[in-house]
């Protein structure tokens, strides 16, 4: 049977339901498909989709989060593909909407992330898997116990040039549910530039370091705590921007952060 949904960018798009044939363009929704029970199902993801190692490890690679190998799609011949506003990009969405049914997620705030897993599972017909999954991540975020203490943080997650987690983007609804106060976050732009002028000016308390998109190793965290005279702590980046299924063990990871922070 044909079903027509809309995504989360307000398209409407219909497919084959229920779809025998995904592809995930984004890691995060990769990693979502399989703890949905769906491995048989994905048939190619992209070179970033790294989880679970296992079950991902034997899937076609369609290209990148923003290059996309279209001869290799086509020959997988999907009748659902996943993908989302930020992480993919506009012209090669355009393309493959030409030729598939394409969902696209928008996710900026937690509420958000649960709406996109509820939608994927009811697109793939496991609806029950997804319902239970977005029921333990709302007990675990409703069990967080943020700092209650003003700390004001900022979030690097680019080297050259130096890039910090601005307004309305998944990762500050993160470290706002922590009760971190991001010094950026007023800044234009949702990854804005920023120069060490400008990181001195802002006096944060603390300096976080992801781990993607750019791998801050201790070498960054040594020169930046030399640099600007505050703690420098590397965080793990996809336990603070991964909005599927890895939201399961995000809140641990982010209350064992708010506990060890002086």
């Amino acid at each position: 049977m044909q079903k027509t949904v809309t995504d989360q960018m307000g398209e409407r798009l219909t497919f084959t339901f229920p779809p025998q044939r995904i592809m995930s363009l984004v890691p995060s929704q990769t990693e979502l498909l399989f703890a949905l029970g769906l491995a048989d199902r994905v048939v190619g993801v992209t070179k970033f989709c790294v989880h679970p190692a296992q079950l991902v490890a034997p899937k076609v690679r369609v290209g990148g989060t923003k290059r996309f190998r279209f001869d290799v799609i086509a020959s997988l011949q999907p009748d659902l593909i996943l993908g989302n506003k930020e992480e993919n990009y506009e012209e090669g969405i355009a393309r493959l909407k030409a030729d598939y049914p394409v969902w696209m997620s928008d996710i900026k705030t937690l509420s958000q992330a649960l709406a996109m897993i509820e939608a994927v599972g009811e697109m793939t017909d496991t609806a029950a898997a997804a319902h239970s999954l977005i029921t333990q991540i709302e007990a675990g975020f409703a069990n967080l116990r943020p700092l209650l203490r003003p700390y004001r943080i900022a979030y690097f997650i680019w080297q050259k040039p130096y890039m910090v987690v601005g307004q309305d983007t998944f990762i500050q609804d993160m470290l706002a549910r922590c009760g971190f106060d991001n010094v950026f976050v007023g800044l234009h732009g949702r990854y804005p530039e920023v120069t060490p002028d400008m990181i001195q000016a802002a006096n944060p308390d603390a300096i976080f370091l992801s781990s993607e998109p750019f791998p801050f190793t201790e070498k960054h965290k040594t020169v930046f705590a030399q640099a600007f005279h505050v703690p420098v702590l590397l965080v793990d980046g996809e336990l603070f921007s991964w909005y599927g299924s890895r939201l399961l063990t995000a809140v641990a990871y982010l209350q064992k952060l708010i506990t060890y922070l002086p």
